[in-house]
């Protein structure tokens, strides 16, 4: 990759990824004086500008907000960067990405770009289920996006796979316009914050089933029941008119490693979580692609804007 004469393709951070994270980094670092680029890109049925929060039905857990939806957060945030004249925002995805001295090149499908600092993130996908069926009946029943498809089962019978908050929420979000929910997970007990595991035991229209694996999904044209790995009140398999999937995500860090960008076995971004720095000078991680156990979304705001901070003084201390 050659650097461009053009000034419009000369930044001095980009930011791969315009989730939450990625904008209020790009907020930040608009305010610090850096000419700053967003990249975004979609996967799958996911969202490019705005991330995964997008999803989310309601938001009860970012500061300022006592209540509203995470499409509604996530445009407000937008605009908050979007009103500084030192960002730009993107939608192409970076496909490569190589360092010379203390310059960063990246290539998208669309153009070349080169900055002095990076920021990964990236976010994650969600994590498939892989069992027998699963792949087959994918979009036809098998869902991952509450929010997005949840509306087209009402009156269904639909199970949600996972115990996690995510997953609760997903549940309570369902039974708005489901017949029957039922949470399926390997565990003991499901482990939701506290709030929603009371919303979850007073739902009339929720069952928990613990201790539980699918282990097939059949249908036909469309999902019509799966098959679980004990009995349940009675029988193996169960009927069911869709599910949706929450067992997890999966870090986007492809396009880290080839820079020598340390990852964890989870595949996360290693970061110092003082700095947002990777073990690479110039390279920095936030948001949910980065190694933190809590993953919110007001934490990886946190992180990109810590992220831009670092980035502001390495390219004034640094950088020549």
């Amino acid at each position: 990759m050659k650097k461009s004469n053009s000034k419009d393709k000369e930044y001095d951070f980009i930011i791969l990824g315009a989730g939450g994270t990625g904008l209020a980094a790009a907020m930040y670092a608009a305010r610090l004086g850096l000419k700053t680029l967003v990249l975004g890109f979609s996967h799958g049925s996911e969202f490019s500008i705005g991330g995964i929060i997008t999803t989310t039905n309601i938001v009860e857990n970012y500061p300022g907000f006592i209540r509203l939806s995470g499409e509604e957060l996530a445009k407000k945030i937008e605009e908050h960067a979007r009103s500084y004249d030192l960002v730009k925002i993107k939608e192409e995805k970076a496909t490569k990405i190589l360092k010379e001295k203390n310059t960063f090149y990246v290539k998208t499908e669309e153009n070349e770009y080169n900055s002095k600092t990076i920021l990964f993130a990236t976010g994650t996908k969600w994590r498939k289920l892989d069992v027998k069926g699963s792949k087959e009946f994918e979009n036809k029943g098998v869902n991952f996006c509450a929010l997005c498809d949840g509306p087209l089962f009402k009156n269904k019978t639909l199970a949600v796979i996972g115990g996690s908050d995510s997953a609760a929420k997903d549940a309570l979000f369902l039974s708005e316009h489901a017949s029957k929910v039922y949470i399926i997970y390997r565990g003991n007990e499901i482990h939701p914050e506290p709030i929603n595991m009371k919303r979850v035991k007073k739902n009339k229209k929720i069952e928990i089933i613990n201790n539980t694996n699918i282990t097939e999904v059949k249908g036909d044209k469309s999902v019509k029941s799966v098959i679980l790995d004990k009995s349940y009140k009675g029988s193996k398999e169960l009927k069911l008119d869709a599910i949706f999937v929450a067992i997890g995500h999966i870090a986007l860090s492809d396009l880290a490693k080839p820079l020598g960008v340390k990852l964890n076995k989870e595949g996360e971004i290693i970061i110092d979580h003082k700095t947002s720095e990777t073990n690479i000078s110039g390279i920095y991680a936030a948001g949910d692609v980065a190694d933190k156990p809590f993953k919110q979304l007001i934490t990886g705001v946190a992180e990109g804007c810590t992220a831009a901070y670092s980035a502001y003084e390495y390219i004034n201390k640094k950088v020549k």
